[in-house]
C-alpha cells in the first residue's frame, strides 16, 4: 500500500492537466498514487490522461456533482493513510508532496495541513497561506496578494485551503467527509471547523509549495455562481457549527458583517444574487437531512468552542491586518 493518496477533481480541466500531473511525475516523494475525479467532463481529459498518465486511477462521475462529492469519491476509492487533495489548475513544486507528508507527521493533532499557495501569474504574491473566519462572517485567505516572502512561518490556521492540502484519514473517519450540500466553497472551512471543534489542529506549511490559476473551472473572481453559493454556504455552515449560544453572541457582529457584504455586492451589481445565496442558506439549513448534520454541542468540547470564539474575534483584524 502506498503512503499517499493524491485526489484531483476534475471538470473540463484538459488544459490545466499536463501542468498538474507532470508536475506530480517529478517529485521527490514517490509513494503516492493519484486518483482523478471527472465531474462529467465533456472536453478530451479522459482520453487526455489515459494516453499521456496511464499511471493515473481515474474515477468517473456521470455529472458535475461539484467538488466536495468528487473528493469524497476520490477519498473513498482510496486506501492510503493519508490524503492530499489538489486543484487541478496547479503546478506542485518537487518537494510539495514529501513537505506535506513530512509537516504533518511533526504535528501529531493536525487533522490537516495546507500549502503555500503561490499567484500562477505573480508567482511572488500569495494566492493561499490558510484560510481564516471571523464573527462577522467573512471567510479569507490569509495573505492573499501579498509578497511570498511574508509567510514563511509554519503556524496554525483556521482551516488548511483544500486546493492543496493533506489529511489523515483517521481522523477523516471521525469528523465524516465533506458535506456535499455545499457542492463548492467554503467546504474546506466547514470540515476543518469541525475538526477544531473536536479539539485537532490545521496547519500552513510555507515549504510545500505549489501555483495556483484560481477559478480555474467557475471563472472570474466575481461571478454569480460564486457569489450565490458563497453567500448561502455561509448561512449553512454556521448554522452547522455554532451552537445556539455561540451563535447569539455573534448575532450583532454576523448581522453587520453580512449586510457590508451585501452592500459591498450591490456596489458591483451582484446585490440579488448574493441576498438570494443568503435566502437559499436558510432553506437548506432547514432541510430535514442537513438538520441531521449539525454538530451537537457537547460540554466535553467547552474549552475548544472557547479558543474558536476567541480567534473569531481576532480574526476580524487579521482581516485587515493581513
Amino acid at each position: 500500500m502506498k503512503e499517499v493518496a493524491i485526489v484531483i477533481p476534475n471538470y473540463n480541466g484538459m488544459q490545466y492537466l499536463e501542468t498538474c500531473l507532470t508536475s506530480l511525475a517529478r517529485q521527490s516523494f514517490r509513494d503516492f498514487t493519484v486518483y482523478l475525479v471527472d465531474n462529467g467532463s465533456t472536453d478530451q481529459s479522459r482520453s487526455y490522461v489515459a494516453e499521456h498518465f496511464p499511471e493515473v486511477k481515474w474515477i468517473q462521475l456521470d455529472q458535475n456533482y461539484g467538488f466536495s462529492r468528487a473528493v469524497n469519491e476520490g477519498i473513498l476509492h482510496s486506501i492510503e493513510p493519508y490524503i492530499v487533495l489538489l486543484n487541478n489548475d496547479t503546478q506542485a513544486e518537487e518537494t510539495f508532496v514529501e513537505e506535506l507528508l513530512q509537516g504533518i507527521r511533526r504535528h501529531p493533532k493536525a487533522f490537516s495541513a495546507g500549502a503555500k499557495m503561490l499567484s500562477w501569474q505573480e508567482r511572488d504574491k500569495i494566492d493561499d497561506a490558510g484560510n481564516y473566519y471571523n464573527m462577522l462572517g467573512w471567510a479569507f485567505a490569509r495573505g492573499k496578494g501579498s509578497a511570498e516572502t511574508r509567510y514563511q512561518k509554519e503556524q496554525k490556521v483556521f482551516t488548511a485551503c483544500a486546493g492543496a492540502a493533506i489529511y489523515r484519514r483517521s481522523l477523516l473517519e471521525e469528523t465524516g467527509l465533506f458535506d456535499e450540500e455545499h457542492f463548492a466553497y467554503l467546504e474546506d472551512l466547514d470540515i476543518g471547523y469541525r475538526a477544531r471543534i473536536l479539539g485537532y489542529e490545521n496547519w500552513f506549511l510555507p515549504e510545500a509549495r505549489v501555483y495556483h490559476v484560481g477559478s480555474g473551472t467557475s471563472g472570474s473572481r466575481y461571478n454569480l455562481f460564486k457569489i450565490r453559493y458563497s453567500s448561502r454556504n455561509n448561512i449553512y455552515l454556521i448554522y452547522k457549527n455554532m451552537p445556539m449560544l455561540q451563535l447569539l453572541l455573534n448575532l450583532p457582529a454576523l448581522t453587520l458583517g453580512f449586510l457590508a457584504k451585501l452592500v459591498f455586492f450591490a456596489s458591483k451589481g451582484y446585490g440579488r444574487e448574493y441576498a438570494a445565496g443568503i435566502k437559499n442558506g436558510f432553506s437548506i439549513s432547514r432541510k430535514k437531512e442537513n438538520r441531521a448534520k449539525k454538530v451537537r454541542f457537547s460540554f466535553g468540547h467547552l474549552w475548544n468552542y472557547i479558543v474558536i470564539q476567541w480567534e473569531l474575534f481576532l480574526n476580524v483584524f487579521r482581516r485587515f491586518l493581513r
